[in-house]
């Protein structure tokens, strides 16, 4: 038995990197879970690979209406969700700093940082008490 037999997790950002590595390993010890990415073919790939016990579930971190829809798919299909592991995010990682735009940086900060505090707060009516939140950030590739 794994150690997160029977637990229910989401993880976003989880078509590459480290989020699709905790994916998998979820997996491998026994969780359900959801992962959410914008690109679908991406998504297809990942749950693909994961193989089992997971449900790939397309959108942007930075809209509120996706992330609406990704938690009453959540909640329709599992009822809760036992960890949290939030790592959706971009970075433009090659821009020099003079180079910046304000389009850039309003793209950065709605997927990492909005993103990020929506995809914890509309979580928490789902997660019971003893829940697990793990809250990651890009990093360039």
């Amino acid at each position: 038995m794994g150690k997160l037999e029977g637990k229910i997790a989401l993880i976003t950002g989880a078509t590459s990197g480290l989020a699709l590595a905790a994916a998998e390993l979820f997996v491998a010890e026994g969780a359900y879970v959801f992962i959410k990415g914008r690109r679908q073919e991406q998504l297809d790939k990942a749950v693909k690979e994961i193989g089992q016990n997971v449900t790939g579930v397309q959108g942007d971190a930075a809209s509120l209406a996706d992330l609406d829809r990704l938690y009453a798919l959540v909640k329709s299909e599992k009822g809760r969700i036992d960890v949290l592991y939030a790592s959706a995010g971009i970075g433009e990682f090659n821009v020099p700093i003079g180079s910046v735009t304000e389009a850039g940086f309003d793209k950065v900060f709605d997927v990492n940082v909005k993103g990020t505090l929506f995809t914890l707060q509309k979580a928490l009516p789902l997660m019971p008490d003893g829940g697990s939140i793990i809250m990651t950030a890009p990093s360039p590739t």
